[in-house]
């Protein structure tokens, strides 16, 4: 699977544990969606990758990607320390030239 450049520098950051390069792998007033919480921004995004990455201890496999409109969806597997792990989620990423600029993540 070939993933467009700043989503493949997104997950292999956080597949690194490198929360300052997936960070920079977002337009400075970009947005993600989680958990029925928005982060916006890249000071909102770091403690918000942060604060997950603490608490769940997730390891992310993407296993295939999509295109929907000007959207790009990776479904992928996470595994960590939560009820039901690992879950399938879809990330779903809109790019603006080599930056996310909003991710939103859902079942």
């Amino acid at each position: 699977m070939e993933l467009p450049s700043p989503i493949r520098a997104y997950f292999a950051a956080d597949d690194r544990g490198d929360g300052e390069a997936l960070v920079q792998t977002f337009a400075p007033d970009a947005s993600v969606d989680d958990e029925g919480r928005s982060h916006a921004g890249r000071p909102e995004i770091r403690a918000w990758w942060r604060g997950a990455k603490a608490k769940y201890q997730h390891v992310v496999e993407p296993a295939d990607m999509f295109q929907e409109a000007d959207v790009t969806k990776v479904r992928a597997k996470v595994t960590g320390q939560f009820p039901g792990s690992p879950v399938t989620l879809t990330f779903a990423f809109r790019l603006e030239g080599h930056q996310i600029a909003a991710l939103a993540i859902s079942p």
